[in-house]
């Protein structure tokens, strides 16, 4: 089976066609990265005129990559949600127009889903069940995943995301847009042991996270320290030491209450080389298995969207008509198709 995905949830525009038989065979992605940088974030109608703008034409190239035409598509998966409504419709509207004209099922597909299942377009992929820690501008949760659609969060934060708090300390740092990438690049011209911010929620039981409070201790250290660029430097640094500790810390704890022996990191925050190093330690001194989509699949693609939609596709889901875009949704009320 052949289906065509569509992302569209936030400020990426992925087009993908995966084949069941022959796995990924084309995919492309257009940022909006210029179009929010002079707003310093995303801008939701800004967002949605430009996947209007990128559509036809990104889906167009991805089938002459695929050396396909329309008509030899199978089927057509978009992000149903979580998102921005406006970017979200878009592609829901696409899709259920152009399924219409094809004659062809269609399927949303729920974007953190994709992510959670994003290694699975990798040569080598986990096997169920394992443990996963999806990190993301606005997400972070560790979740147990036991099948397609059987997941059980089991650790989640209390405030902002992890990707949050990284964007909102590059803005207090003065980076550009998008901030968590500039702030990892900076970090890497930090020295270690100048600064030291605190790892929140590790000195108490339990898998819940908390990131506010870092943002805030950024703030006092960045207002009581003078504003040359190897200080920002090492304030970036620590800060980053602080996430990436942090999340280990709770993976550890996680691993060893679920006795999970695979863990997969998903999300955008999963490209971050620090927290890949640190997570890699970590599987290496405990037996486990480790999985990361390749860099090009922990942004938001179209790839990870067409494979949960063939997975959904092929298990017999279908859709009407009807167009119902969710910009929030629990994981935990999926269900097994």
């Amino acid at each position: 089976m052949r289906v065509l995905g569509i992302e569209s949830s936030c400020d990426e525009t992925g087009i993908a066609v995966y084949d069941s038989a022959k796995g990924l065979i084309a995919h492309q992605v257009h940022s909006q990265t210029d179009v929010h940088a002079p707003f310093g974030g995303v801008v939701p109608e800004l967002a949605s005129r430009d996947h209007v703008r990128k559509m036809v034409p990104l889906v167009e190239k991805t089938l002459a990559e695929a050396g396909l035409t329309q008509h030899e598509i199978d089927g057509i998966a978009y992000t149903k949600g979580p998102g921005l409504v406006g970017a979200l419709l878009t592609g829901a509207m696409f899709a259920k127009t152009l399924g219409f004209v094809l004659n062809v099922p269609t399927i949303g597909v729920h974007h953190l889903e994709g992510h959670l299942l994003a290694p699975f377009l990798e040569p080598t992929p986990p096997a169920f069940p394992f443990l996963a820690l999806l990190v993301s501008g606005g997400h972070t949760e560790l979740v147990k995943v036991a099948g397609l659609g059987q997941y059980e969060l089991i650790g989640d934060t209390l405030d902002d995301a992890v990707g949050e708090a990284f964007d909102k300390t590059a803005k207090l740092l003065g980076l550009g847009y998008p901030g968590g990438a500039a702030l990892a690049a900076l970090a890497e011209k930090g020295q270690k042991g100048r600064f030291r911010f605190p790892r929140p929620m590790t000195d108490r039981p339990g898998l819940t996270l908390s990131f506010s409070g870092l943002k805030t201790f950024a703030l006092n250290t960045i207002e009581g320290n003078p504003k040359d660029e190897q200080t920002r430097a090492d304030i970036a640094y620590a800060f980053e030491e602080a996430v990436v500790a942090t999340l280990t810390i709770k993976c550890r704890r996680a691993l060893k209450e679920t006795g999970m022996k695979s863990l997969v990191i998903a999300g955008g925050v999963g490209a971050n080389s620090a927290l890949r190093a640190a997570l890699h330690d970590l599987c290496q001194s405990q037996g486990v298995s480790l999985f990361f989509p390749r860099l090009e699949f922990c942004t938001d693609n179209g790839a990870m969207i067409a494979y949960v939609g063939c997975e959904r596709l092929m298990a017999g889901e279908r859709e009407d008509l009807t167009v119902d875009v969710r910009a929030r949704w629990p994981l935990h009320e999926l269900s097994p198709p």
